[in-house]
């Protein structure tokens, strides 16, 4: 009987509690929320505040508390905006689960949600979304984000009349612009030294940068259909001595995926990660560097003509791209692609997606290895009628499950990180797993070296490797990529670029290897390809720039 009782007496006592809950006003719910979203939410844009600045008067901690309030009261008045009867619940749920899972990216690997890495998430494929979900990150979508939107979906409110509420919210706005406005004037000095001299903290506020990022990708997107192509290298076309050659070239343009130079032998690593590579007779430049962290920025910007000042991706949909040139010339342009495909470069010239050939040989746990990228490339070019011009797009070294980029018997450095989920991972084992991979590569520009060899009595051949960025392996506790360029640290921009030149090709086309050897520890980037490609293949057009021309220091007496 004393059990019945006890158990009547929680039952009251919770539905005491519940009864509390049951008018809760719209206002404390928001600046709860606002609460857990600036605290929780947040750790990544604390942790840099606190290690930039410095507290050392009490004007410093008032300073500290003037961003907390600005911010609470800035997450408050978007969430006191849309406080109306069937808005506001399904906003703030939305908020607080796009922010949760934010912060789970931000604080385990140290991205940054800007435009770039916006489109990044847009264009990724399944494969790659599906190696982002962990057990971590599902326990913490669990507990931060589904259990707080649960508790809002769950709590009754007590909404005003529309007439009344209309005008609270016009009280709200006015209090809450006039605190900003106040906060920001009396603060000012401190704000402007602040964001000056770390622009990139803005890039941490959570979700607001999202947002930002999110509407300017949209803006893009949406007028992608209003742009109209721009033609380029109208008068492109093959130089007089092409006929006269006797045999037709074939150039293979691998390009690689998240390859970071660092971690090649050939750049100076201990380890013998080049180990195929080393035997070729190769140019390897070793200060190469990317024009962006992501793929989606990376690769139409490498085969863009026009240079980083002037790139956006808006600007590059507004013109063909170095591929669109070579096609106009006569020469047959291939793309094959093992990845998440070309952001657009590849959409006018023949494309074949090496997934749809459904070869188990070349296929590991849940992708295929690069190799297939060689597959029906012989029967291409013995079909060949004229020049050609090969891009080979490999899944390389993405991240975060290294270890599936590569087959078992590449499985050299051990023990290697086995799981998506890197900070779970000592560091030694997500290294030994990235050096798989970029041993794996290794091997497959060998092979590519030796089809070309095998096809080099028939033409001329020449190989070029480079990769789209590089990565950052939990130096500073930073993994993966997609940092603004400005912001990201080498590992993330200091790539590969490897040059391979038959000895046909080679006297044929006038490069001195021997030369060009000479200035492969020059500076390079991304910008340099677009008038590389056009001097190594000698294609004459005004749109060529001798500057910015590799192999123009390589040819001639």
């Amino acid at each position: 009987m004393q059990f019945l009782t006890d158990i009547w007496q929680v039952k009251k006592k919770y539905s005491d509690v519940a009864k509390a809950f049951s008018g809760f006003d719209i206002l404390w719910l928001s600046f709860a929320i606002s609460l857990y979203i600036i605290f929780v939410c947040n750790e990544s844009f604390w942790k840099a505040i606190f290690t930039i600045y410095t507290i050392s008067s009490w004007k410093d901690i008032l300073f500290l508390l003037a961003i907390l309030s600005a911010l609470i009261a800035a997450v408050n008045l978007i969430l006191s905006v849309f406080g109306f009867k069937y808005v506001f619940k399904p906003i703030a749920i939305l908020i607080l689960v796009i922010s949760s899972t934010l912060a789970f990216y931000m604080d385990s690997y140290g991205i940054m949600m800007d435009k770039s890495m916006m489109q990044n998430l847009m264009e990724t494929d399944s494969r790659e979304v599906v190696e982002l979900i962990n057990l971590k990150l599902v326990l913490h979508f669990l507990g931060f984000a589904v259990l707080p939107a649960v508790l809002v979906y769950r709590i009754k409110i007590n909404y005003r009349k529309i007439s009344r509420e209309m005008i609270f919210k016009l009280g709200i706005l006015l209090v809450t612009g006039v605190f900003l406005t106040t906060n920001a004037l009396v603060f000012y000095k401190d704000y402007a030294s602040l964001s000056r001299n770390n622009r990139y903290l803005r890039f941490l506020i959570n979700p607001a940068y999202f947002f930002y990022s999110l509407n300017e990708y949209t803006q893009d997107w949406l007028n992608q259909g209003k742009v109209s192509l721009t033609l380029l290298g109208t008068d492109a076309k093959e130089s007089k001595t092409w006929m006269e050659r006797g045999k037709k070239t074939i150039t293979i343009l691998v390009l690689g995926e998240t390859a970071r130079a660092e971690n090649f032998s050939l750049n100076g690593y201990q380890r013998d990660t080049n180990p195929f590579l080393k035997k070729e007779d190769i140019i390897n430049f070793s200060q190469f560097y990317s024009c962006g962290t992501t793929t989606a920025v990376s690769v139409p910007r490498m085969f863009s003509h026009l240079d980083r000042r002037k790139f956006s991706e808006s600007k590059a949909r507004q013109f063909e791209n170095i591929l669109d040139v070579l096609k106009r010339t006569g020469i047959h342009v291939l793309w094959q692609e093992n990845n998440s495909g070309c952001k657009g470069v590849c959409d006018r010239i023949e494309t074949q997606d090496m997934g749809n050939l459904k070869m188990k040989e070349f296929h590991g746990a849940s992708e295929y290895y690069d190799e297939i990228l060689l597959q029906g490339l012989q029967e291409f070019v013995d079909r060949l009628d004229n020049n050609a011009f090969i891009v080979l797009h490999q899944k390389g070294s993405h991240g975060p499950a290294y270890y599936l980029r590569y087959p078992e018997q590449f499985k050299v450095f051990t023990p290697v990180c086995v799981s998506s989920q890197l900070d779970r991972c000592p560091r030694q084992e997500i290294v030994n797993a990235y050096d798989n991979s970029i041993l794996y590569t290794d091997y497959f520009l060998s092979r590519v070296i030796d089809f070309l060899k095998t096809n080099s009595d028939r033409f001329y051949t020449a190989m070029i490797y480079l990769s789209d960025h590089g990565e950052s392996l939990g130096e500073n506790n930073i993994y993966l990529h997609g940092l603004p360029l400005l912001l990201a640290p080498n590992e993330q921009k200091h790539i590969p670029f490897i040059v391979w030149l038959s000895d046909g090709f080679e006297k044929t086309y006038g490069i001195d290897k021997a030369r060009l050897q000479k200035i492969s520890n020059k500076k390079f980037s991304h910008d340099n390809l677009f008038d590389s490609i056009l001097g190594m293949l000698d294609i004459k057009t005004d749109e060529y720039d001798a500057y910015n021309d590799i192999f123009t220091y390589c040819k001639g007496s």
